[in-house]
């Protein structure tokens, strides 16, 4: 083994920590970055440096005792290993005046208006940008919030929000990345009730089932239960629901672990990272990587993407008798399938995708942007038959995401089903995720790598130059790029 070889092998057993790439934007006009920085002609217009670990953030509604709190409960007990807080929709009750508070018997404490959602979001704004924040702590003999200190609620890992009508306000849903509304039958709820109230609070029973047929039986007809429709689970039975509960926890562990745009957009798949994949990605980025290396590399991790994206076809169940004579069920491969590279980098991509799928068709898009007025021109040739087939879309880089949306764009105008289309791509930008994912969200995204951001140079921190160049051996001559796009031009 020579030296050099031995160096690739020594980079990759010692490679750790986290990689990212860069690309040269062009022509970005104006775009919201991952921070909530806007771009605007390529400048960021506000200096937030630090980039704030999204929490995964847990919604749990229904009606008055139907359990809320017991769900909230065993959900925090068993991620122990997470940083996890409660906020519940109770502490952000308005203060009663003293007029209604003479009338409180007539109060209804079960309806929208009785709670402060501008507070709550205030609140969530600050901890979902890794900020501490003091959550009031009502007290519901006086109906303040002022009488005892607040609690202060420190970033965390999880926020479970919780609430009866936590789910009646769309700008606190969209702050979900999980809905739960905890479904108990109205007899066990009102039996509950009437334990809690006569014996915990030493009420009269009936002034308890006074207040529950005046205001919290017509508030949960009303704007509770017409919430549940918003929810992502529902739990019969409340905190009973243990096997709920245990899918609930695997879910979030899951979530947990990914990048915080797979939370954002469900149809965006990183491949889960190894020492092997960081390596590779260590090497491609290294300036000083030969193009022999650089392309052997890319290769390797390129396949990786495309036997990944190959998973998300569907599939049909195939029987086969294996040569013991036994009978083995397993699937059969998607036969409508072709790929689409974007020219010119995409087509680094088309010999792994030949090595994976025998005989497969692949069409060509050429992307061109013209000048500075921002236009681009677009060469096709495509399958006739392409509206019939699922389609892997290769370009080994997703940067702004304008030529990805002129690409998508096309083949959907060639009558393929958005959600037959699968984009693979070695890096994305968040930048260039957040176009296509809102843009197209049926969609699917497979990638290697997630990168940070834009330096003020427009590339992505640490950077790994153009890669069309580096893959195809031109990053020192620009003439041999214009003479291959053109050659390939002539081929179509």
């Amino acid at each position: 083994m020579d030296c050099k070889s031995k160096s690739v092998v020594d980079m990759i057993e010692a490679s750790s920590g986290v990689h990212f790439s860069g690309f040269h934007m062009e022509g970005l006009d104006s775009r919201t970055t991952e921070n909530g920085d806007v771009l605007e002609n390529g400048h960021l217009t506000s200096a937030t440096e630090k980039m704030y670990k999204q929490p995964f953030v847990i919604g749990v509604a229904g009606g008055a005792s139907s359990g809320k709190t017991a769900v909230c409960d065993m959900i925090i007990q068993q991620l122990h290993d997470q940083r996890v807080v409660l906020v519940n929709q109770d502490s952000f009750y308005y203060n009663l005046t003293e007029e209604e508070i003479g009338r409180v018997h007539e109060y209804n404490f079960d309806h929208p208006n009785a709670f402060d959602t501008e507070q709550l979001l205030c609140s969530m704004e600050k901890l979902r940008h890794g900020k501490a924040v003091d959550v009031p702590n009502y007290d519901f003999k006086s109906y303040k919030n002022n009488v005892f200190p607040p609690r202060r609620v420190n970033p965390s890992d999880v926020i479970i929000l919780g609430g009866i009508l936590i789910f009646h306000d769309p700008r606190v849903r969209e702050l979900m990345n999980m809905k739960i509304f905890v479904d108990t039958d109205a007899d066990v709820r009102l039996a509950r009730r009437i334990r809690r109230d006569t014996v915990e609070k030493g009420r009269d029973i009936n002034a308890v089932l006074d207040q529950y047929s005046k205001f919290v039986k017509p508030a949960f007809d009303d704007f509770i239960l017409p919430t549940k429709k918003y929810a992502d689970i529902i739990i019969p039975r409340g905190g009973d629901n243990h096997v709920a509960i245990d899918l609930i926890v695997q879910h979030i562990r899951t979530k947990l672990g990914q990048h915080d745009l797979c939370k954002i957009y469900p149809n965006l798949y990183v491949i889960q990272s190894t020492f092997q994949i960081r390596g590779m990605h260590t090497l491609i980025r290294d300036s000083q990587t030969t193009k022999h290396d650089f392309v052997f590399y890319a290769d390797r991790l390129i396949r990786l993407v495309v036997e990944h994206g190959l998973g998300h076809l569907p599939f049909t169940e195939k029987q086969v008798i294996t040569p013991t004579g036994s009978v083995y069920t397993g699937v059969d491969f998607c036969k409508r399938l072709c790929g689409v590279s974007v020219i010119r980098s995409g087509e680094s991509m088309e010999n792994a995708l030949r090595a994976c799928c025998k005989g497969i068709k692949i069409g060509k898009i050429l992307i061109h942007r013209e000048g500075d007025n921002g236009q681009q021109l677009i060469y096709e040739k495509l399958p006739l038959d392409i509206s019939n087939r699922h389609v892997l879309l290769l370009d080994p880089i997703l940067g702004t995401g304008n030529s990805a949306v002129q690409a998508i764009s096309l083949l959907i105008s060639k009558g393929v089903p958005e959600s037959d289309i699968i984009f693979l791509n070695l890096i994305s930008a968040p930048q260039g995720v957040h176009v296509v994912c809102r843009r197209f969200p049926r969609i699917k995204i497979v990638t290697s790598e997630i990168e940070i951001g834009l330096n003020d140079d427009f590339r992505v921190i640490p950077g790994m130059g153009e890669f069309g160049d580096r893959y195809f051996g031109t990053d020192d001559d620009d003439q041999p790029v214009m003479a291959s796009t053109q050659q390939t031009n002539k081929s179509l």
